[in-house]
């Protein structure tokens, strides 16, 4: 199959783990990403986003080409993400609003043939822990990577990528990336912390804080306690997670 390529024109679009809307939802697209369609069936087209190598199943009807020679310039990561509220908009070809979400790639607007006079193109200086700190209370939703819903790891990605950092998508893949940290005291402020459970695997990752806490995605964006022993909750004065390594990802 000639490479076929695509980019998200809407707000957010579902990645599903079968060709069928009633599956799991596995990722979510937000607007700008890009991706490369790897098979096509009656309704439905099997992606990869170029961001990740994420794949996931979307509607044949929310499709948008991009053409080839457009990929390249996308592929070089860039810091236009939008980040100053939850939910901004730009204006379409027809003069309407659609709107964006926190984390969208605002420099692909000309490639849709969008435009927002008042965004700039300039990447802005906001932390890793001010960034997360803007989601607070956000709800938790397994595949979700926007501000309308996040699981753990969709939260981490799309707080480090409002920094220019590439994070992969599932936790496994992230607890991969990074220097280990052998103690909490070497950690700073921005570093991931990641929770393994009896078994020792690693399912859960949450973003340190200054003074021993931590900002996490469970049950929503939250904030609790962090220690050596793990995350502890201090409205029911429990342990909900089991620390297994802290890893530091600066430049």
């Amino acid at each position: 199959m000639k490479n076929q390529y695509g980019i998200c024109d809407l707000s957010v679009i579902n990645m599903y783990d079968q060709a069928d809307a009633h599956s799991s939802v596995v990722n979510q697209m937000l607007y700008g990403d890009h991706y490369r369609v790897k098979e096509v069936r009656k309704h439905y087209l099997c992606i990869e986003l170029q961001y990740d190598q994420s794949k996931g199943w979307i509607h044949k009807n929310q499709f948008h080409p991009l053409a080839e020679k457009n990929v390249q310039d996308l592929n070089n990561f860039s810091q236009a993400v939008y980040n100053d509220q939850p939910i901004g908009y730009v204006i379409d070809a027809l003069d309407n609003l659609r709107t964006v979400l926190f984390g969208a790639r605002m420099d692909a607007m000309p490639l849709i043939n969008h435009h927002n006079k008042d965004f700039e193109l300039a990447p802005k200086s906001k932390s890793i822990p001010e960034l997360a700190l803007s989601l607070l209370n956000t709800p938790f939703m397994q595949g979700g990577r926007s501000t309308f819903g996040v699981d753990a790891s969709g939260f981490t990605q799309l707080i480090y990528k409002n920094c220019g950092i590439l994070l992969n998508r599932s936790v496994e893949q992230q607890s991969e990336q990074g220097i280990p940290l052998s103690f909490i005291e070497e950690s700073k402020p921005g570093d991931l912390a990641f929770f393994d459970n009896k078994e020792g695997v690693i399912h859960h990752v949450g973003i340190i804080l200054p003074n021993n806490y931590i900002v996490h995605a469970f049950g929503k964006v939250r904030i609790d306690r962090l220690d050596h022993t793990g995350i502890f909750n201090p409205e029911t004065k429990q342990y909900t997670h089991q620390l297994r390594v802290i890893k530091s990802l600066s430049e």
